[in-house]
């Protein structure tokens, strides 16, 4: 590795916040010896692999320019569904391809409501989730689904002991999504429509076509998380909150992507899921309220999004000081 590339890394924002992780995990293993115990490392990894499956399809979703907030209750819809179907005799395997089905189409129905209905993406997703949630009590009577344990063996499974498989899983997605924004042209087409999508549509791609794919992406993801939660509760309960859909949030903002889309990566929102998971469980093992815990992590993101907006406007002032120093070379070459 060369020093330029040493150094243009030491410079990343990716770099500082994976600093920031380091110290506050280093802080609450200095207040609590057991922080880092294999069983609760393994615990935070089980926690962090739900938050950070949703935070793949929000966050690219994100970059877009789109916000999907239904994430939570199509997580919740699906492990039912899941629940539901393997109740009934399906193989775990075919009931877990029919519940991420369920979940593409979900997501293609967010994206016909905001694309041809022309709903903005925040209310149209708001929408499909809280029927969703209505669909997921009628379903279950508000009452838990249990699921034979044999039928997700791969939960509750670890290699090492310490790292577990639904952690595996969001890591090797983390990765492929990385390859795919920074090494096709589908992600290079990301980037172009969450920034400027006038501009994409003038070099010939479709946005259309591409934030579908994205919304269903979102929607399959959020099912996966569904079938990981699942996995690891050994029920599918319709009664827990929505608080997987907030933490991704809060993650991948911390972690870079632009609320405004056009930026951010998955190595920022790999990051800012380890950050934010280690942040959260870190003040639960110092035994606060719980209420403790919900306002530091509204905080949170309020911090990040208010970082997110100054790094907006700190872009915005580049772009126009590059646009009036090339307006400048023009008029004095005379053209």
């Amino acid at each position: 590795m060369t020093a330029k590339r040493l150094k243009h890394i030491v410079k990343s924002k990716e770099f500082l916040l994976a600093l920031i992780a380091a110290i506050v995990i280093v802080v609450f293993r200095l207040i609590n010896v057991h922080f880092l115990s294999p069983g609760a490392l393994s615990g935070k990894m089980q926690d962090m692999s739900i938050t950070g499956i949703i935070a793949i399809g929000m966050g690219i979703l994100l970059i877009s320019g789109d916000i999907d907030l239904s994430t939570s209750d199509v997580c919740l819809f699906s492990g039912v569904l899941c629940a539901l179907l393997i109740k009934a005799g399906i193989p775990w395997g075919y009931a877990m391809v029919i519940t991420l089905v369920a979940g593409g189409c979900i997501g293609a129905i967010s994206s016909f409501l905001v694309l041809k209905v022309r709903m903005m993406s925040f209310i149209a997703t708001i929408a499909v989730g809280t029927v969703l949630r209505g669909v997921t009590l009628s379903l279950t009577s508000a009452q838990n689904v249990p699921v034979p344990v044999e039928s997700f063996w791969w939960g509750g499974r670890t290699f090492w002991g310490v790292l577990p498989i639904p952690f595996v899983i969001m890591a090797v997605l983390m990765i492929l999504y990385q390859f795919m924004l920074s090494y096709t042209r589908f992600g290079r087409n990301i980037y172009l429509i969450g920034g400027n999508i006038t501009a994409a549509r003038l070099t010939g791609v479709n946005p259309n076509k591409i934030r579908t794919a994205l919304f269903i992406n979102s929607g399959v993801l959020a099912s996966l998380a569904g079938i990981v939660l699942v996995s690891r509760l050994q029920s599918a309960n319709p009664n827990t909150l929505a608080e997987h859909q907030i933490n991704a949030l809060t993650a991948i903002i911390l972690g870079g992507i632009a609320f405004t889309g056009g930026a951010g990566g998955m190595v920022g929102c790999f990051i800012g899921v380890v950050l934010f998971s280690f942040f959260t469980s870190g003040l639960t093992s110092l035994a606060l309220d719980a209420y403790w815990t919900l306002f530091a992590s509204g905080g949170l993101l309020i911090i990040a999004l208010t970082v997110d907006y100054f790094n907006e406007r700190s872009r915005e002032k580049m772009l126009k000081a590059h646009a009036k120093i090339t307006a400048d070379e023009i008029k004095a070459d005379g053209i």
